[in-house]
């Protein structure tokens, strides 16, 4: 098939059922090229760059999801020439508000219409022409008007640079310097906040800074030793005299490079302590403008070799103007002064010149144009986004879930905007276990349990669930948190961090109704019920009867006492401890359960080899002291191992463990073995009720 003169697509997206579908919509008008996985996809728009003419993007893909790419099409800043189409079934406004701040341009959900598939994309394609276009256009005109601006300006400046037998970079060091500390103040300050055309302004008016110095004799001017006061008082006259020859220029007195200028000739050499001149001007009685050109001026001429000195380092230079050495300079303008320091060298080291920084000046301007809102998402494309999120508030307010999704890297959890609501947080929390909204409403604890079960799963078994108090507007609820953790495709794989709900146990319209719940769960720990967890292991028994299972049986040692001592409430405090430390020590596929008093019971499928690691590692963990009680368990173990067994011998096999470790002192686990088979029959294996008569 012909494919020259054709604008070439690319559809990353893992499934490759839904590239087919998009495949036969668009092959007729563009050349289609296909990637399975985000690796892929950028590995693409690395070898063949603005050739493609767009990239329709799924969001959930193996390797590297669409958030991957699009942070990489950001990083490269591939997304100012390659327009992005999101297609995906997922419709959360977490996830498109996300992909909208990254850069993408549309939206399409599946199951594709082709109609809306094949108009959004010419019109995408051909919106994206034009803006190239209009780029193009704008940014020619700029260059020229820079070109002109500029030339004039260096030209005079050099001059000056001439008669004062400095380096012809001064001028272009100074322009470097004050540009990056006039962007590094407005990210800093809320005080200070530089638009475009006044970084542009300042920072070129900062090469006449000592345009006054051309009335200076240069006896005086390039004097190898020091000055005397007579000649000093001279020197210093060059900050007024630049002043007045701005002034008297009869026209552009009100354009914004001529009033800075102005500023920076006759206050650059002002300090902040009020020590310096022509006018002894103190603190913020100094132009901003003229205080970052000074200390830009201080650091280049400590840096470079003149008549009367060598250079110094870059690093003493730094040093000695934040030593105060060079004079007081604005604490807050020192900041961001050190900030850049490496910003400063490197520039330096990479020869930036006028032409390099105009370019820069270019991009940034014409960037506003590119991405104005009117041109890159059409009306049509903000009402169906609009929709979708309505749509999806309103599914999550009725089933009256708190949504989310967490990632290892960056620590971050995204809720959905009716979960921001329900806990009273913003959408986005940023490192959730250092954060004071998050840790107020799950607590670090249940938070680090919570990510221990997560990371204790595997993607053959990523689900976790785990019940927890959240503080929901002021009030403490019961929660089942029921996740799926995300895991790569590497070997080994990489816990990558999960997506997840959490449901309020306690609210009618919950999936489980209260009535179900008292019969599946225990009331006091919210474990399991002993009929429920057998119901559930006689399954995973009969539906993979051939696995790796292994069941314990938890007694807690001298639990009595605790009861006697300190009461039944206690008890029951300490019983409600226990099952915690249970459901921590468990990965979220396992089975937990009360099985009755102070007996609890796991089962869990295992790795060969991994079993006794796995026992001991739960068996300690179990141990510990609740408040003056201290806390011992008697464990007993059976295992079987791709065989298949029924439920009541592996249950009665643990028992007889659980039997023999509390006869050889408590405290203690044993794995059943053969030397307790003639203990099976002593009790029935429907009722434990005389168990304590046989013990």
């Amino acid at each position: 098939m012909e494919t020259k003169n054709k604008s070439k697509i690319l559809i990353a997206d893992d499934s490759e059922m839904n590239r087919s579908i998009l495949l036969d919509m668009l092959e007729e008008e563009y050349e289609i090229i296909e990637a399975e996985n985000g690796t892929e996809a950028v590995a693409i728009l690395q070898q063949m760059g603005t050739e493609i003419a767009l990239v329709l993007l799924d969001i959930v893909m193996p390797e590297l999801d669409g958030f991957g790419v699009l942070d990489m099409m950001n990083k490269y800043r591939w997304i100012e020439d390659i327009p992005v189409i999101i297609i995906s079934a997922e419709s959360s406004s977490t996830y498109l508000d996300r992909a909208f701040e990254l850069g993408v341009t549309d939206y399409i959900s599946r199951p594709f219409d082709n109609l809306i598939v094949q108009r959004r994309v010419t019109n995408t394609i051909l919106l994206y022409a034009k803006q190239k276009r209009l780029f193009d256009m704008v940014a020619d005109q700029i260059m020229e008007k820079e070109k002109q601006s500029s030339l004039m300006i260096d030209i005079l400046s050099h001059i000056v640079e001439f008669r004062n037998g400095e380096s012809g970079l001064h001028t272009l060091h100074i322009h470097t310097i004050t540009e990056l500390l006039l962007k590094r103040l407005g990210q800093m300050s809320d005080k200070y906040k530089f638009s475009h055309q006044e970084i542009s302004a300042i920072s070129t008016a900062s090469a006449l800074h000592d345009i006054g110095k051309i009335a200076i004799p240069s006896e005086i001017l390039n004097k190898p030793g020091k000055l005397t006061k007579e000649e000093y008082e001279i020197m210093k006259t060059h900050s007024a005299i630049g002043d007045s020859m701005l002034e008297q220029i009869p026209f552009y007195q009100d354009e914004e490079i001529v009033k800075a200028a102005r500023q920076i000739c006759r206050w650059h050499h002002e300090r902040y302590d009020g020590r310096g001149y022509p006018d002894g001007l103190k603190g913020d009685q100094i132009p901003i403008s003229a205080q970052i050109v000074a200390l830009a001026d201080v650091y280049d001429a400590l840096t470079s070799e003149r008549a009367y000195k060598k250079a110094f380092s870059h690093e003493k230079a730094i040093e000695m103007i934040s030593n105060g050495e060079c004079g007081v300079f604005n604490p807050e303008l020192l900041g961001c002064f050190r900030d850049i320091a490496d910003d400063i060298r490197a520039e330096f080291a990479a020869g930036s010149g006028r032409a390099d920084m105009s370019m820069k000046e270019v991009r940034s301007i014409t960037d506003e144009i590119l991405h104005r809102k009117e041109l890159t998402t059409s009306d049509r494309t903000l009402r169906l986004l609009e929709h979708e999120r309505s749509k999806y508030r309103f599914f999550a307010s009725m089933s009256n879930e708190i949504q989310f999704e967490y990632t290892v890297d960056p620590p971050m959890i995204t809720l959905t905007d009716w979960g921001a609501e329900q806990l009273g947080v913003k959408e986005i929390i940023m490192d959730p276990k250092h954060n004071e909204d998050a840790l107020r409403i799950i607590g670090k604890d249940a938070l680090e349990n919570l990510g221990k079960q997560l990371r204790n799963t595997t993607p053959e078994n990523p689900i976790a669930k785990y019940n927890c108090q959240l503080h929901v507007k002021g009030e403490a609820r019961w929660y089942q948190v029921i996740c799926r953790a995300t895991w790569s495709v590497d070997e080994p794989s990489e816990y990558l961090g999960a997506i997840g709900k959490a449901v309020d146990v306690h609210n009618e319209h919950t999936r489980m109704t209260d009535l179900e719940r008292v019969a599946s769960h225990d009331g006091l720990t919210g474990l399991l019920n002993r009929s429920k967890a057998e119901q559930m292991i006689r399954d995973r028994l009969m539906n993979n009867p051939n696995g790796n299972y292994a069941l314990f049986i938890i007694d807690l040692d001298y639990f009595k006492n605790a009861n006697d001592q300190y009461g039944h409430l206690f008890g029951d405090e300490v019983l409600k401890y226990l099952a915690e430390k249970l459901r921590q020590s468990v990965r979220g596929g396992d089975i937990v359960a009360r099985v009755g008093g102070d007996e609890f019971l796991i089962f869990l499928e295992y790795r060969r080899g991994a079993l006794e690691s796995s026992v001991d590692r739960i068996f300690h963990h179990l141990e510990g002291q609740y408040e003056d009680f201290k806390m011992s368990v008697s464990m007993g173990v059976a295992n079987i191992s791709g065989e298949a067994c029924d439920y009541e011998t592996l249950f009665h096999c643990a028992d007889q463990a659980l039997y023999a470790s509390k006869r050889a002192g408590r405290g203690q686990y044993k794995f059943y073995d053969e030397s307790m088979i003639h203990t099976l029959s002593v009790i029935s294996p429907i009722d434990r009720g005389g168990e304590e008569e046989v013990r």
